[in-house]
């Protein structure tokens, strides 16, 4: 029976079929804490600068937090950390489902993937012991029929985590897929795994407890009641995130034909009452009261509910106004293995370059059955969807440099589906993120166009977004889900009660603050620094004609300010370079001087 800590990781070499436990320093755990932090910390020092994403030398870093396994609340996620191929940035994502618990049951904290295969495999774990199939019968396959083969060869109950042809084909914008509901979705995560020709991962515990302090069965009731069951979090459960598509809608920052608009007229045909009108059932995470995931019922079958981002960035981002046509499209790109968030955006550039004219496609906004067509096309890179199959940036490489402009992207991740322009400190939060853009490190939006903040203006928005990266890094270190808005507070009395001793609030937020600057420090060491942390030109340039947004655009003058605001809170100089003494007061000197010998100048 395993507690919070297992203090060993399972490290599997796919190039020597080499498979090996280890310890993991202790050291580590006291800082990092577990997920995205230790996931970072291995990353930091065993992948070099420059490494290709797509070589050998990158690895796979699958990591579960203190809390994974147990019966604390929204604590069944698991995180993955490795290089993007993508973006040439850290990535780390995180997927629910039941891969985390699993890998913690069978005695690991961690796993770690190194090397490439030479044909395509499997890794099975089944309690301590591992090994290295042949997958040539999977390769191929789809997402969903390969989980459902790879459970059938375990015999027994189990997690998997796999690629589907996206990501056999190398797509930049291809996804893990754990238990074909979740997604260590962005980053071009499915890329790096078929690099290694690694189709995917079964793990399967044969006992599925956990040994932890009587107080902390206390410390779950305490935060179950006061914190987690409460109506205002109510809203994880009755709606999940399609809850934000009328939010967004009436704040005009709801993606529309590429960004152009941030009002859809038609998202009352993708909203939250759109899903509950079909609802058949609910699908849970390990230890999650919440059941966010939602299968409905529609024409084509019963299929899985879109989340937010899918319905903001493949349905109103496209024209779609149909629910069921949106869930349909929604499948395909989970069964092919792509993220929704990037192919989405991708697919709406592609369309207004040919109603511009630049291109010629088939691709047309509203029409469900093109959009199906050209992601199967970018799935296996076939005519003009090998143009599109690596996102945006790589497409207007592609085609030219010209449709740039219509290109909606940070460090070459695609714009997530919040339009900044209705809420300017999602901009910053944005361009800041350390793994290209994301709204998940800083979702200021919560504060801004649907709370009491002024959402037209950067004033105070340095401070929220350099908050909100801190409580995050730590919260996805013991990695709890973020339809918690769990507080530090929360955080310590959980994990306290697991280790069995106090945590103060003012180590964790010491904790996140020391893996956001180790995150930036990767980062700077691989090239990136001030001149990569800006917004598109479209949010700078081009305004809504509807909408609460119509009219405002982001004043670059006022982003700059911001931008050296936030820089000065970080403790980092006007190039966005940590400097030496921040890193020290941080507990990060032997990293420091790691990135000094690899030819980092910090100031």
């Amino acid at each position: 029976m395993v507690g919070p800590y297992s203090g060993y990781l399972l490290r599997i070499d796919l190039s020597t079929s080499r498979i090996r436990r280890e310890e993991i320093p202790k050291r580590w755990l006291d800082l990092y804490v577990g997920g995205r932090g230790l996931g970072l910390k291995y990353l930091y020092e065993e992948v070099p600068k420059g490494t290709d994403p797509l070589g050998p030398e990158n690895k796979i870093f699958i990591m579960t937090g203190p809390l994974t396994g147990s019966l604390g609340p929204l604590t069944g996620r698991c995180c993955m950390v490795t290089k993007s191929p993508k973006t040439g940035t850290v990535n780390d994502g995180y997927a629910g489902g039941h891969i985390g618990p699993e890998l913690k049951y069978c005695g690991y904290d961690g796993l770690v993937i190194e090397g490439r295969s030479e044909k395509p495999v499997y890794i099975r774990i089944m309690d301590k012991e591992a090994e290295i199939r042949d997958a040539s019968h999977l390769w191929g396959k789809r997402v969903y029929e390969t989980s459902e083969e790879m459970k059938k060869e375990i015999g027994r109950h189990a997690s998997t985590a796999v690629i589907g042809p996206a990501g056999e084909n190398l797509s930049l914008i291809s996804c893990v897929a754990v238990d074909s509901h979740f997604v260590f979705g962005r980053g071009g995560t499915g890329a790096v795994f078929g690099s290694k020709k690694l189709k995917g991962i079964v793990i399967s515990a044969s006992e599925r407890k956990m040994e932890l302090p009587e107080r902390f069965n206390d410390a779950v009731k305490k935060v179950l009641k006061e914190s987690v069951m409460t109506e205002a979090n109510m809203w994880a459960k009755t709606d999940g995130t399609p809850i934000i598509v009328d939010m967004s809608n009436a704040a005009g920052v709801l993606p529309t034909m590429n960004f152009r608009e941030g009002y859809f007229e038609g998202a009352s045909g993708i909203n939250t009452d759109a899903i509950k009108s079909r609802l058949s059932r609910r699908v849970a995470c390990h230890s999650c009261p919440m059941a966010c995931k939602k299968k409905i019922k529609t024409r084509y079958g019963e299929l899985k509910a879109p989340e937010y981002e899918t319905i903001g960035t493949m349905g109103s981002n496209l024209g779609i106004s149909s629910i069921e046509d949106l869930a349909k499209l929604g499948a395909l790109a989970d069964d092919l293995g792509f993220d929704t968030i990037s192919l989405g955006v991708t697919l709406s550039f592609a369309t207004e370059l040919t109603e511009r004219g630049i291109v010629k496609t088939d691709l047309s906004w509203e029409d469900a059955e093109s959009y199906a067509k050209m992601i199967e096309d970018m799935a296996f890179r076939r005519g003009f969807g090998a143009k599109l199959a690596d996102g945006v940036r790589k497409a207007v490489e592609r085609i030219g440099s010209e449709t740039s402009r219509y290109a909606l992207h940070i460090k070459g991740s695609e714009i997530p589906a919040y339009d900044p322009r209705g809420s300017f400190g999602m901009a910053l939060a944005y361009a800041t993120a350390d793994r290209g853009a994301c709204h998940l490190r800083a979702w200021t939006i919560a504060d801004e166009a649907f709370g009491k903040m002024n959402p037209y203006t950067l004033d105070g928005k340095a401070e929220l977004t350099k908050e909100l990266q801190d409580k995050n890094s730590i919260k996805w270190s013991l990695i709890i889900c973020d339809f918690w808005l769990a507080s530090y507070e929360d955080m310590a009395i959980l994990l306290g009660a697991a280790l069995d001793k106090e945590i103060s609030v003012e180590y964790l937020r010491k904790c996140g603050e020391r893996i956001w600057n180790l995150s930036r420090l990767f980062n700077v060491r691989e090239g990136f620094s001030r001149k990569d942390d800006y917004p598109p030109e479209r949010f700078l340039k081009e305004s809504h004609t509807k909408g609460a947004s119509a009219g405002k655009v982001i004043n670059i003058e006022e982003y700059e300010k911001a931008l050296d605001e936030y820089y000065r809170i970080r403790g980092w100089d006007r190039n966005g370079i940590p400097t030496k003494a921040k890193l020290m007061e941080l507990d990060l000197l032997e990293e420091a001087e790691k990135a000094e010998r690899e030819g980092v100048s910090l100031p």
